[in-house]
């Protein structure tokens, strides 16, 4: 078996180069960088090939959880007592420990990196709420205890070569909900003749 690659290794796409340059961009307008800093990294972020070196163009113009590409995300998601969140873009490891104790989490898949198609996450959930948003093509597994609790949200059986995130969770007096993204609504205007 080989090992995987690390987050900074992965290979950038151009929505993440368009986030970041972006990023550059509002930086510039409001005086964060100089217009010679800005064409400097402008030129390596058109020039990278992996998502560690457009990383390294936005750490020091925002914070982590404002980072157009996030790689620093971590194995652990604590919401004890109050809410922990993970969005945007961000690398999924192949294994994830969350933690909803009287607090609320929410974890938001759908722009996350999924370096493994089975990803699982180890969930305890007391007395509060943990929330899970997958998009649309992905398969949401869950097994566990449930004492007092209740689950609520479904997602599509999986089919080959569909992805995976296999939740093994506690839940004392608390929830686990999964769910999609709301869909966008079109909206048609017909004109009367």
């Amino acid at each position: 078996m080989s090992p995987r690659s690390s987050p900074r290794d992965l290979r950038a796409s151009d929505a993440d180069r368009d986030r970041v340059l972006a990023m550059l961009a509002e930086a510039r307008s409001d005086g964060r960088l100089t217009v010679d800093e800005h064409a400097e990294r402008v030129q390596r972020a058109i020039a990278a090939r992996t998502l560690g070196e457009l990383a390294e163009l936005t750490t020091d113009l925002a914070v982590s959880s404002a980072q157009p590409v996030r790689l620093d995300s971590g194995k652990v998601i604590a919401g004890i007592f109050g809410p922990a969140r993970r969005d945007g873009r961000w690398v999924v490891p192949e294994s994830l420990t969350v933690t909803a104790m009287f607090g609320e989490v929410e974890v938001d898949f759908t722009q996350a990196i999924l370096q493994a198609s089975r990803v699982q996450i180890y969930a305890t959930v007391f007395g509060g709420r943990l929330r899970l948003i997958v998009p649309d093509g992905v398969s949401v597994l869950v097994s566990g205890h449930m004492v007092l609790g209740r689950k609520r949200g479904s997602t599509p059986p999986a089919g080959p070569g569909t992805p995976v995130i296999e939740v093994k969770a506690l839940v004392l007096g608390g929830e686990l909900a999964v769910r999609t993204p709301p869909k966008t609504r079109r909206f048609r205007l017909f004109s009367r003749n």
